[in-house]
């Protein structure tokens, strides 16, 4: 099991590494981004900077569990209406960080991350 203090850790650098790299926050439909469909958080293979193809698409609200995710990832979130995202320590959605807004990323650290949120704007 991974310490808490290893996990705040991260998460406090990933909430530090939060890039905006999209415009203005819209409530229409965004093109896709780096790859990444339109509506959906998507997580790009360790080390792939700048974020290309992502290895990993979810579209739905809520948790999605990872697995076998280390070292620095892109995390983009390419989602519309206010959706937001958030890395969590914990399985199912638990112990979770800041969210971060559509149109955004994050270059996080995802040893300690075993799950990411899909937030209901």
């Amino acid at each position: 099991m991974r310490s808490i203090f290893r996990g705040a850790a991260a998460l406090a650098t990933a909430a530090a590494a939060v890039v905006a790299l999209g415009g203005a926050a819209q409530a229409k439909p965004a093109a896709d981004w780096a790859g990444c469909p339109s509506g959906a958080v998507c997580v790009y293979p360790q080390n792939q900077n700048p974020a290309v193809s992502p290895s990993q698409i979810f579209y739905s609200y809520g948790p999605h569990n990872l697995s076998n995710q280390y070292g620095w990832h892109w995390v983009l979130n390419n989602q519309y209406g206010g959706a937001t995202a958030s890395l969590c320590t914990g399985y199912d959605g638990k112990g979770c960080g800041a969210a971060f807004a559509q149109q955004t990323g994050v270059w996080a650290d995802l040893t300690p991350i075993n799950s990411i949120t899909l937030n209901r704007p």
